[in-house]
C-alpha cells in the first residue's frame, strides 16, 4: 500500500516539474523538454499527455503551452502541499 502511494507521489512530482518547465519555456517541444529535465521522451510524452487531459497544457504548433489552469495549480500548490504534509504527520503514531 505504502510503495502505491510513494509511486504516486513520485509521478506527480514528474508531472509538476514539467509543467513547471512548460510554464518557464513555453512554448516548448518534447525534445526540448526531455533535454531541460534529463528525461527519455516517453515519461515527458505520458506527462504531457496527462497535463493536456487535466486542462493545464495545451498543445500548440510550436510546442505545449500552459492554460490559466496551471497557473492557478502552481499559485496554490504550496497550501496544497502543505495540507497533505498535516494529514501524513497526523497518521504518525505517537
Amino acid at each position: 500500500m505504502i510503495e502505491k502511494v510513494r509511486s504516486e507521489i513520485e509521478l506527480m512530482q514528474r508531472h509538476i516539474e514539467v509543467l513547471r518547465t512548460v510554464v518557464a519555456h513555453q512554448p516548448i517541444g518534447i525534445m526540448k523538454l526531455s533535454e531541460l529535465l534529463d528525461l527519455p521522451f516517453h515519461r515527458i510524452r505520458y506527462s504531457l499527455r496527462v497535463l493536456e487531459q487535466m486542462g493545464y497544457i495545451r498543445a500548440s504548433s510550436s510546442g505545449a503551452v500552459a492554460t490559466e489552469q496551471a497557473q492557478d495549480l502552481l499559485a496554490n500548490l504550496n497550501t496544497e502541499l502543505e495540507a497533505m504534509e498535516q494529514l501524513l504527520e497526523s497518521m504518525k503514531q505517537a
